[in-house]
This record gives C-alpha cells, sequence and structure tokens, in this order.
C-alpha cells in the first residue's frame, strides 16, 4: 500500500519526468479512477499545458500545471511510471499523459480504490479540507496535543489521516515497534517520555523510509519480518504476533512492545 515514502517516491519521478514539460496528449484508458471530471473535459483542461513543480500532502500527490491540478490518490495498489511512449501497455494503467515527444506519465492501479481529480487551487483546497498535519512537518508540541484526551489506541489515531496525514498501516506497526508502544495502549494514557519516544521515532523511521522511496522490507526493521512464516523480532527474537487492533491488520512484538 503506498503511503508517504512511496508518495514522496512518485513526486520526485512526476518531477524527474515531466515538469516543465508540455502535456501533448492525454490518454484515459479506464475512466473509473477519474472522479469529479469526464476523459474529454480532463483532456481539454490539461492538453498543451505543462507540469509544474509537484507537491505531496500526506498521501495525496499533487500534480501542478500552469492551469488546473490534477489531485492522485493510490489508494492500495497505485504506481506512478514514466517511461516513453512506444512502450507496450500494462494491464492496469489507467492514465497516461504524453510529455514531450519522448516521455510518457502513467497512472498504474490494479484496485482502483482512489485516483485522479482535477482542480483551481480553491477546489484543491476543498478536497484536502479534511485531512491532518503532515507526519514529517508536525511539531512535537502539536503531536502531543494530538495525542492528549484521546481515548482510543494510539495506531489507529496515527493512521487517522483526518488527524495526521501519511501514516498508513506498515509505518504505523514499524513506529510503535521502534517505540516499544503496543498498538493497543490508549493514547491518553501515555506518559510525556512515551510520547517523546514515539514522536522521535516516527521523524527518524520517516528520513529513512522517504530516502529509500518506500517503507523499507530491511532485516533490521520489522517490516523485514513481518511477512515471514514464524517471524520473530529482529530486535529481542520473540515471536511476532498478529491482531487485529480497530480494524486493522497489526503485528508486534509482546516482549518489546507488552500490553
Amino acid at each position: 500500500m503506498p503511503e508517504l515514502p512511496d508518495v514522496e517516491a512518485f513526486r520526485s519521478r512526476l518531477a524527474s519526468c515531466a515538469q516543465g514539460r508540455t502535456i501533448e496528449r492525454v490518454e484515459v484508458y479506464d475512466a473509473g479512477v477519474l472522479h469529479g471530471v469526464s476523459a474529454r473535459r480532463l483532456r481539454h483542461e490539461l492538453e498543451g499545458r505543462s507540469f509544474a513543480e509537484p507537491e505531496r500532502r500526506g498521501k495525496w500527490l499533487l500534480a501542478r500545471t500552469d492551469g488546473p491540478t490534477v489531485l492522485l490518490h493510490f489508494g492500495m495498489t497505485g504506481l506512478l511510471v514514466c517511461c516513453r511512449p512506444a512502450e507496450e501497455l500494462h494491464t492496469h494503467d489507467r492514465v497516461a499523459f504524453t510529455v514531450g515527444h519522448d516521455r510518457q506519465l502513467r497512472y498504474r492501479d490494479q484496485r482502483k480504490l482512489k485516483g485522479l481529480w482535477l482542480a483551481e487551487e480553491s477546489g484543491v483546497a476543498r478536497i484536502l479540507d479534511g485531512q491532518g498535519p503532515d507526519a514529517t512537518q508536525i511539531a512535537r508540541g502539536d503531536f502531543d496535543k494530538l495525542l492528549g484526551g484521546r481515548r482510543g489506541s494510539v495506531k489507529p489515531l496515527l493512521i487517522d489521516q483526518s488527524r495526521l496525514a501519511g501514516l498508513g498501516n506498515l509505518l504505523a506497526d514499524e513506529i510503535l515497534w521502534r517505540a516499544r508502544l503496543n498498538p493497543a495502549h490508549r493514547a491518553d494514557t501515555l506518559t510525556e517520555e512515551q510520547r517523546g519516544r514515539l514522536y522521535t521515532d516516527m521523524r527518524r523511521t520517516l528520513r529513512s523510509a522517504v530516502r529509500a522511496g518506500r517503507v523499507p522490507a530491511r532485516d533490521s526493521w520489522l517490516t523485514g519480518h513481518r511477512d515471514r512464516t514464524d517471524a520473530s523480532c529482529p530486535r529481542c527474537g520473540e515471536s511476532l504476533r498478529r491482531g487485529r487492533v480497530a480494524g486493522r491488520g497489526t503485528v508486534w512484538c509482546p516482549r518489546c512492545q507488552p500490553g
């Protein structure tokens, strides 16, 4: 599932592939990924314009142009691919933007749970209005306020995009494992020391993941072990536990993260 680091990698890919280039052609192969805009209008509004510097906000990618903005959300299986126009279409290529004469930017998505929006600046603000602060930018004081007074478990709070934007299931489990906090721990009972540890480990994990362009499945990371048969904690060797916290599949170490 694309999370903040993946979308940051897509932002870099869009910039290197298309920034400053003219959109020569827009092809929609599956209008099911378009939201609030028809294929005809997408072509009309974008062909002849140029891509400007893109932005990322949480899990959203803002493909700026010298006109309206294309907003992309990658859902569970979305990707952004840069290739040559003559390259064979992938089964799950849904929309393609030919930029210049030798490059094509493709939105590829198997499950089509999200997709593309088109909006002027006021519309961009409206679409993103319910989103919380970006997880890479939130200040420590604001993070403490986010956790304070919340009686629910800490994990669902971390992945609630209206509270904190950018974290998904993998990142939340990784951060909580690093901070030695049980995913079901009540947010409002965290001590000052625990909140500080959680904030620091969130920032460190995000920096490493953004550099990798994804949540890396390294041997030293929980992510590198969670999908293995008979998975064990990379820190203490204890068998990992699996369960559901607030309806989300969750992995943790019962020794490092006691309930």
